[in-house]
């Protein structure tokens, strides 16, 4: 399986680590824990914005539905007369197929990689290899990244979330995470959980390549409430932090509202000075 992105109408493959390009951050300061994480975040606040999408199960068509060898060529080749870019897709003899699926990235937590490598390992007395604390670097995807891969037919929705970590080099258990189907129908925008046997590029080319039909978006693998027990300590103290520092960002705000209505009510009020 290859992957590539797309960037001036191009398609690139990333043969390149993954490198943050969060500006600020938080960082962990807990060095009497076995793994020490550094946290970098593009924005400081952990509340979501109002969910506009729906999140319900419908039932799609041609979900289990069996193609012929000839129905697949031909759904195919309209498919690829459909498109305006290079992201064809391609049939094999067997049947099988391969093509490009554009997932678009939603997390509201931050994802951890490796820390970057900074020369040869310190040696002790002896010669043995000090046994250096693990460490992590975590941080905020940029919102709305969207990436291309290149899959066949066969390969799951599971699949497609294993290959995307590792290509971003993302050690976060892939549990975490799930592939979600998105449609736009009469101006709502509908949810669904793909399953982890689902096959993305199935259900691409049964829908064609209209973004608005059909998109791919991943997000973490919610079950209704947060799973606190699959973070690390240094993960859930850094939560505390930016929830500390986003508490005391809106009673300052509040504050400064109160104060400025305060003083343009004295100011209209007659023979009145303000303080």
């Amino acid at each position: 399986m290859k992957s590539s992105a797309t960037g001036s109408g191009k398609t690139t493959s990333f043969d390149k680590t993954w490198e943050s390009s969060a500006s600020s951050g938080y960082c962990s300061d807990d060095e009497s824990q076995p793994e020490l994480e550094q946290y970098f975040t593009a924005r400081t606040s952990l509340g979501r914005k109002p969910q506009t999408e729906i999140k319900k199960d419908e039932p799609v068509e041609s979900r289990k539905q069996e193609w012929s060898v000839a129905e697949i060529q031909h759904k195919v080749k309209e498919y690829n007369s459909l498109i305006h870019s290079n992201l064809f897709m391609n049939t094999n003899r067997d049947g099988s197929y391969t093509g490009f699926v554009k997932v678009q990235f939603k997390l509201a937590r931050p994802v951890s990689v490796p820390p970057p490598r900074k020369g040869p390992a310190r040696q002790e007395a002896g010669g043995k290899k000090a046994t250096g604390v693990k460490r992590r670097t975590s941080f905020y995807l940029p919102k709305d990244t969207c990436k291309h891969l290149h899959i066949s037919s066969h390969t799951s929705a599971r699949e497609v979330i294993e290959a995307l970590l590792k290509k971003f080099t993302v050690v976060d258990n892939p549990a975490k995470f799930a592939l979600f189907e998105r449609r736009e129908r009469h101006e709502q925008v509908y949810l669904r959980k793909i399953s982890d046997d689902e096959r993305p590029l199935r259900l691409r080319l049964a829908t064609g390549p209209d973004e608005k039909l059909l998109s791919f978006v991943l997000k973490e693998n919610e079950t209704g409430e947060v799973n606190w027990h699959a973070f690390s300590m240094p993960e859930l103290k850094n939560f505390l932090r930016i929830l500390q520092r986003e508490e005391e960002e809106h009673v300052k705000q509040i504050m400064q509202r109160y104060t400025l209505a305060r003083t343009r009510l004295q100011e209209a009020l007659p023979g009145s000075s303000p303080g």
